[in-house]
């Protein structure tokens, strides 16, 4: 069972657009940078985010072209324009990034055509990162779909339950279809009235309990968040750093996948093993190599560190060498 939908049409034109593949796609939207993305067969994907639920694909038979589908209920249009800006992402000129004198940078820019940062809400980013620790990308999805079952809004309406029906019929069965309910993740004011309890239940574990205290300080502490996303780069980091929970790598995901800076150069496991590995430096703390990431690669790093992350984990996989 699944959602009636509008047709497919073209994803308007995105800024620096380069062709997609289906690698790129998949990485761009199912690779770590957002937590509420599913892969349907033939290259396509459902994903939500804030208030919106669609669908996008490469166009069978002209896979470097995009297209979406927005739910029945929802308007095109509005559907249309909110999925550039999510794509879009921030200003970036992957071309000024140093693959000319970078070899192993222009390999994985190379291998990833198209693939940019997207542009997610900065509440929903904070908390999709917050439970990241320690977890892979199945596990965060999880909790992330059960936060938002449990304790966040719908976003398509309730419509009356089906008749009760002794055998299936067509009506019955468009009548389960109409009574799938999609619902947003919730907000941090909605969060700072569920209990530890409540979130543990969704599967966040210990995460359950940062969680918990930064719903309760952001309550505590209106335009806080938003005052931290427009604040420059140290500030920002440096406000996120004292939220329970967070710490410098979170920070940065957070940072470059919901405020769109581009300076920031989060350093995970993959990332550790990349520059050891291709750039010599075995050893090095993740501080260090962050440091090393926004000198080397400029005020683009962030862009650099998602084309790195996406060619390590590929390599991993023995997809590329």
């Amino acid at each position: 069972m699944s959602l009636p939908w509008h047709p497919w049409q073209p994803v308007p034109p995105l800024p620096h657009a380069v062709a997609f593949t289906p690698s790129s796609l998949g990485e761009l939207l199912d690779g770590g940078q957002a937590f509420r993305w599913t892969a349907l067969p033939e290259s396509a994907f459902e994903g939500q985010w804030s208030e919106h639920h669609v669908r996008v694909r490469l166009v069978p038979n002209a896979s470097s072209t995009l297209e979406f589908a927005a739910p029945l209920h929802a308007d095109p249009a509005a559907t249309a324009a909110a999925l550039h800006f999510y794509l879009s992402g921030p200003p970036a000129a992957p071309d000024a990034l140093p693959w000319r004198s970078d070899a192993h940078l222009a390999a994985a820019m190379a291998a990833f055509p198209g693939l940019r940062i997207l542009r997610q809400p900065f509440g929903e980013t904070l908390l999709g990162f917050v439970c990241s620790a320690t977890k892979q990308i199945p596990q965060i999805k999880q909790m992330q779909a059960l936060l938002a079952a449990r304790h966040g809004r719908a976003l398509n309406p309730v419509p009356s339950a089906p008749r009760a029906s002794n055998r299936p019929s067509q009506t019955t069965s468009q009548s389960l279809i109409d009574n799938i309910v999609f619902h947003q993740l919730p907000t941090w004011t909605e969060l700072a009235a569920v209990s530890e309890s409540e979130l543990r239940a969704c599967s966040l574990g210990f995460r359950a309990r940062h969680v918990a205290s930064i719903a309760r300080f952001l309550a505590e502490n209106p335009g806080w968040l938003e005052a931290t996303e427009h604040a420059p780069y140290p500030e920002a980091k440096a406000r996120l750093i004292t939220l329970q929970g967070v710490g410098e790598k979170v920070a940065d995901c957070v940072l470059l996948f919901g405020a769109g800076r581009l300076e920031a150069f989060p350093v995970d496991t993959w990332i550790l093993k990349a520059l050891a590995r291709r750039y010599d430096l075995a050893g090095w703390e993740p501080a260090q190599v962050a440091h090393f990431g926004r000198t080397h690669f400029g005020p683009q790093a962030g862009l650099a560190q998602q084309y790195l992350f996406a060619y390590e984990r590929a390599a991993a996989r023995g997809k590329l060498t």
